[in-house]
């Protein structure tokens, strides 16, 4: 962040729109956040788009250039689309692009709000609104997605492969604190902890161990744990029961896609990818694939992008802007703006102009307000 002779601030962001249905929402995002930027008037968003695709690393053989490392270094956010193709298998493109990013941008806490939002309904029978309101820290950097292990003897029938999940006491600890710190910011000051320390004997307890370590110095949350298939189920029959939640890379990871799906959608669902040390940029994006089969029609769903991007905003101190942009985009759905996939028959640049019109003229009553007060 620099400050303008305006004394505005003034943001370096990084655009990696990724490939599908990720280059016009990111496309469409931009514009929403140009739209925040000129009615705040006090901060100024320097974007500059990367081009690092599926379509690049066919070209060139890589997505990531060698200058890109420190593009990103100089940036103090990432805005990500999303990344694959079918033209390159998905472990490629997630282990070339994605995962380096997390690694190396030291991103080691995933944060996934989950909530009903206005106009939606949820699959689950008699689920209000309020009764799922979920807040999900995922470990980010280790597990199952270290990256550990190998294959020998391949393409014969004696064929081996290894995946090695690695817990370090240093990235569980980090990301129970994180945790505890996120659930007493919550109003119920409620931690649920995902484990599977009945047959993962060595990882998963150590976990455990060090989530009751550390719940000892939160003495005001609250604590439960749950084994990860028992609490598939609380999430489905007991959404009411759930606050904050902590949860491996692995676990995180497919606990937060039913959790979007069980509140509408997977398609208005956002993540953020943070290195709470800040020393690092860390990255925002909806938790939706690229969807080659829809990409370029125009009907992709935006909100989930919309909504990283305010968290993008509140990362970056502009809380006011994030409240403003949360609240447009639940004015919108409320209004039934909606793409298809939400029973809507607005396409992609129509919900983008609907959010934008209300920024606007949510920004300007407002105005009003405080002039009167």
């Amino acid at each position: 962040m620099s400050i303008a002779r305006n004394g505005a601030c003034r943001y370096k962001i990084a655009s990696i729109p990724g490939d599908g249905i990720g280059i016009e929402v990111v496309e469409q995002t931009i514009k929403v956040l140009r739209a925040i930027e000129a009615v705040f008037n006090s901060f100024t968003l320097d974007i500059d788009t990367l081009d690092w695709s599926s379509k690049r690393y066919l070209e060139k053989g890589e997505y990531i250039p060698a200058d890109g490392w420190q593009r990103l270094k100089a940036s103090d956010a990432i805005l990500f689309g999303a990344v694959g193709s079918p033209e390159v298998p998905d472990d490629v493109s997630l282990w070339n692009l994605i995962l380096p990013l997390r690694k190396k941008l030291n991103q080691y806490i995933n944060l996934r709000p989950i909530r009903i939002l206005p106009g939606l309904s949820s699959p689950l029978k008699n689920c209000a609104n309020g009764d799922l309101d979920w807040v999900i820290v995922r470990e980010n950097s280790e597990g199952e997605y270290a990256g550990q292990g190998g294959t020998t003897h391949d393409d014969t029938p004696n064929t081996i492969a290894n995946e090695v999940a690695v817990f370090t006491r240093v990235g569980i600890e980090r990301t129970m604190r994180f945790a505890f710190e996120v659930a007493r910011e919550r109003p119920r000051r409620k931690l649920t902890m995902v484990t599977k320390s009945n047959a993962q004997r060595y990882g998963m307890v150590l976990w455990d161990k060090i989530f009751y370590e550390v719940a000892k110095e939160y003495p005001d949350v609250e604590t439960d744990k749950m084994l990860v298939d028992a609490m598939a189920v609380r999430m489905v029959l007991k959404p009411n029961t759930l606050d904050t939640i902590v949860a491996t890379n692995l676990h995180g990871d497919i606990l937060s896609d039913l959790a979007a799906a069980l509140a509408g959608s997977i398609g208005v669902a956002s993540s953020s990818s943070l290195d709470p040390t800040r020393q690092n940029p860390s990255l925002f994006e909806p938790i939706h694939g690229s969807a080659p089969d829809i990409a370029g029609l125009g009907i992709a769903n935006p909100v989930g992008t919309f909504w990283s991007a305010a968290e993008m905003l509140r990362w970056l101190g502009e809380c006011a802007a994030a409240d403003l942009l949360l609240r447009a985009i639940e004015t919108v759905t409320a209004n039934g703006a909606k793409t298809k996939d939400l029973g809507g028959m607005y396409n992609l640049a129509q919900v983008t102009e609907a959010v934008i019109v209300e920024v606007k003229r949510s920004f300007d009553a407002g105005k009003k307000i405080k002039s009167r007060v």
